[in-house]
């Protein structure tokens, strides 16, 4: 069943993605988790994270062409890791 809810929640993934595109609106994906949700916690997560996982492959492949292209690109800066040495968040 696992693979069930994978594999619909992957394409239709893709179908969101693609449209959020064409319609130019970027809170599609979160609605359609939300609809999902609602009947599902299960496949909400499942196309939550198809979505991230193919969302960060379209920017890593973008990475990727620019630099084979030649120009340079700067990795963006991950704010939710720690400093060295610091607890954010944590008992000090």
């Amino acid at each position: 069943m696992s693979s069930l809810v994978e594999n619909v929640a992957d394409k239709l993934a893709l179908d969101v993605i693609e449209a959020q595109d064409k319609l130019g609106d970027d809170s599609l994906v979160d609605l359609v988790a939300q609809v999902l949700g609602a009947s599902s916690p299960s496949t909400e997560e499942a196309f939550r994270t198809a979505a991230r996982v193919r969302m960060a492959e379209r920017r890593a492949r973008g990475v990727l062409a620019a630099r084979l292209a030649g120009e340079e690109v700067e990795a963006p800066v991950d704010h939710t890791a720690d400093a060295a040495g610091t607890n954010i968040g944590g008992d000090h």
